[in-house]
Order: structure tokens, then sequence, then C-alpha cells
């Protein structure tokens, strides 16, 4: 089971493995009271990705599909999240964006749902 959760909520038994999506760590949160067990900043979009996407919903599906094609490169990091979700059973994806509809979370659950 996978669940996507913003990074600045309190963590919960039901999270299961706590993984980090985003480049760059969520301003201002501890990593004592964040409780992650994984940071893969190397999953995120690239930098140029980022920044053009700047969490416009009207980019929404230009994004998906630039990140889509940025993790062809990288499927073994797929495989990773795929192999800890089945040994761990819960795998919760955390970002930091203020919109919950419009982040790499969500594009890369989907992505990891289609793969």
């Amino acid at each position: 089971m996978r669940k996507i959760k913003r990074a600045y909520e309190e963590p919960e038994k039901d999270d299961g493995y706590r993984i980090l999506v985003d480049r760059l760590w969520p301003r201002g949160l501890s990593k004592e009271k964040a409780k992650i067990n994984l940071w893969m900043k190397e999953i995120a979009p690239s930098n140029e990705t980022r920044k053009w996407f700047s969490h416009d919903p009207r980019k929404w599906e230009d994004f998906r599909k630039r990140y889509r094609s940025e993790l062809k490169d990288k499927e073994g990091l797929l495989e990773k999240i795929k192999w800890i979700e089945k040994e761990k059973g819960t795998v919760t994806l955390l970002y930091s964006a203020k919109k919950e509809k419009y982040n790499n979370a969500v594009a890369l659950d989907d992505i990891l749902r289609n793969s």
C-alpha cells in the first residue's frame, strides 16, 4: 500500500516507511520531527523542471510528462520504492509543496502505479 502525505503533517504509525521524494529538504522541518526513513532526492524532478512547474495547475499535465520522461533513466529508483513497499507493507511518499493535488509525489505515485 502506498500513501501520499505532506511532510509537515504529523507522522502516524500507519504511515509505514516514510520516503521524502523532494529534491530540497522541507524548510523549517527538523529531521527529528519529520521521522523520515529515506530521503530519495535523486528521484525528484530536476531543478529545471521543478522551477518551471512552480506548482502551477495549468502546467500539471506537461509537468507529469516531463517528470515521467526524466524517470525513464531512473528505473532502479522506482523499483527500490516498489521493493520497500513489498518489504514494509506501507510506504508514504512525502512532499513539502502546499498544493496537495499538484506535486511530484502525486505524479510519482501515478507513475509507480502505471509502471
